[in-house]
C-alpha cells in the first residue's frame, strides 16, 4: 500500500521514528540498526516502508534500503517470525550477515536477536538457503548507495575465499564477513593479502 515515505524526520524515539510528509506524521518502527545510521532531526529522509495490517492494529515498519526491506519480507514469510520479530533479527544483523549466516548455517548467530531461539533460527535457515545467494551476502545486490556509516561493498571471489579460509580456521561466518567488509580491495591483492588484513581487524 505504501512503498515508501519521503518527508522531514520530525522525532526519534526509542524503536520508532515519525517522518512528516505532506502535512501528515507517519510513525514508523525501524531496527536499532538502522536508527542508528539516521540524519539528524529535521533533515529529509526516504524510508521504504512495509505496511502491517492486523485486526486490532496497523503499523509501518521502515527501512534505509530497498535491499533491507526485501529481506524484512522474507524473514516475515517464515512461520512463526512475525513484524516485530523480523525487526529483531534486522536489529541483530545487517542484511547482509543475515544472509551469511543463513547460507553457511550460522543459527546460533541469528538466535543471538532477541525473542529468536535455536528452534526458529534453524528452521528459518532451513526455508530461507534457497531464496538467498552468496553473491547478495558479499554486498552485489544493492543498486542504492550505502548510507553513512556502512562499510564498504565487497565485489570478486578474492573476498568470497577470504571469508571461507577465516569460517574454515574457526571463525564464526558472520564475524568473518564483517572483517572481510572493513578491507578495500584493489585488483592486484591475492586472497592472502585480503586473509593477513582480516586476521588483524578480527584480533581487536
Amino acid at each position: 500500500m505504501i512503498s515508501y515515505i519521503r518527508g522531514e524526520l520530525a522525532a526519534v524515539e526509542e524503536d520508532r521514528i515519525i517522518v512528516e510528509a505532506g502535512g501528515i506524521g507517519y510513525r514508523i518502527f525501524m531496527s536499532g540498526t538502522s536508527m542508528g545510521r539516521l540524519p539528524s532531526v529535521g533533515s529529509e529522509v526516504k524510508i521504504h516502508t512495509y505496511f502491517s495490517v492486523k485486526e486490532d492494529s496497523m503499523q509501518l515498519f521502515g527501512f534505509l534500503t530497498r535491499d533491507d526491506l526485501d529481506v524484512y519480507r522474507l524473514l516475515i514469510g517464515v512461520s512463526g517470525i512475525g513484524p516485530k520479530g523480523g525487526l529483531n533479527i534486522l536489529s541483530a544483523l545487517s542484511a547482509d550477515e543475515l544472509r551469511f549466516a543463513v547460507l553457511s548455517g550460522d543459527a546460533k548467530a541469528i538466535s543471538a536477536a532477541p525473542g529468536i531461539g535455536k528452534k526458529t533460527a534453524e528452521k528459518l535457515i532451513l526455508e530461507l538457503k534457497d531464496k538467498l545467494s552468496l553473491e547478495d551476502a558479499l554486498g552485489h545486490a544493492g543498486e542504492e548507495p550505502a548510507a553513512a556509516g556502512a562499510g564498504p561493498q565487497l565485489a570478486g571471489s578474492v573476498q568470497n575465499d577470504a571469508v571461507q579460509a577465516l569460517v574454515a580456521l574457526g571463525y564464526g561466518s558472520t564475524e568473518s564477513l564483517k572483517a572481510v567488509r572493513q578491507i578495500e580491495v584493489t585488483d592486484d591483492m591475492q586472497v592472502e593479502d585480503v586473509l593477513k588484513q582480516a586476521l588483524k581487524f578480527m584480533m581487536f
